[in-house]
């Protein structure tokens, strides 16, 4: 069992998720990297799924995808959200609110052409969250991509897909403890820097 106290936590929200993050991933938990993502739709209601951090960078949480897909024009229309990641066998989560800015294409290509190729093929092929008649649309799709790029290791990145770069305001860290009284840190940022303060479980 573990515990978080508001006097021995890095001083800086991400210092301390990256700590939380490597300890996660040193500890073979599923899918370390996974975060559910949630987006503004244009009714004002929430919109949520799951997502990969590709990195931290520039003091944000990044994660790529198609600009054209559903949270992608959402993101566009509203450049706010929540991310949460959540640890069960350690009994850790890790709450994230801010605001979101697209990556720099450069950033954004080298990135797309260090995948596999199997996948920058799916990015080209897949109209994302378009609905489609059947799968053989998408096998037809890939038919053509291929052909397309027949003989290219590498493919150059669609004008449609790229990166989002999530800087926080605020984070919690929660951490379970016996009889469910829980360690919450929260961070919030000021113009100073960052204060932390405890929450009740």
């Amino acid at each position: 069992m573990g515990e978080l106290d508001e006097t021995t936590v890095a001083k800086h929200p991400l210092v301390q998720f990256e700590k939380w993050l490597q300890e996660a991933i040193h500890s073979e938990v599923a899918e370390p990297s996974a975060m559910n993502l949630c987006t503004v739709t244009e009714s004002g209601l929430p919109s949520s799924r799951i997502v990969l951090l590709k990195g931290i960078e520039s003091g944000g949480f990044v994660f790529y995808t198609n600009h054209q897909s559903r949270k992608g024009v959402q993101l566009d229309a509203s450049p706010v959200c929540a991310i949460t990641f959540f640890w069960p066998d350690l009994e850790r989560q890790v709450r994230i609110e801010g605001i979101v800015a697209r990556v720099d294409e450069d950033t954004a290509t080298a990135y797309f052409q260090s995948r596999p190729r199997d996948s920058q093929i799916g990015a080209w092929a897949s109209p994302q969250s378009t609905a489609i008649a059947n799968r053989k649309i998408l096998e037809e799709r890939v038919k053509e991509i291929e052909k397309r790029f027949e003989g290219q290791a590498v493919l150059p990145k669609p004008k449609q897909w790229g990166g989002y770069r999530v800087e926080p305001h605020s984070m919690e860290f929660w951490q379970g403890r016996v009889s469910r009284l829980h360690d919450r840190i929260l961070y919030v940022k000021n113009d100073q820097g960052w204060t932390i303060s405890r929450l009740a479980p």
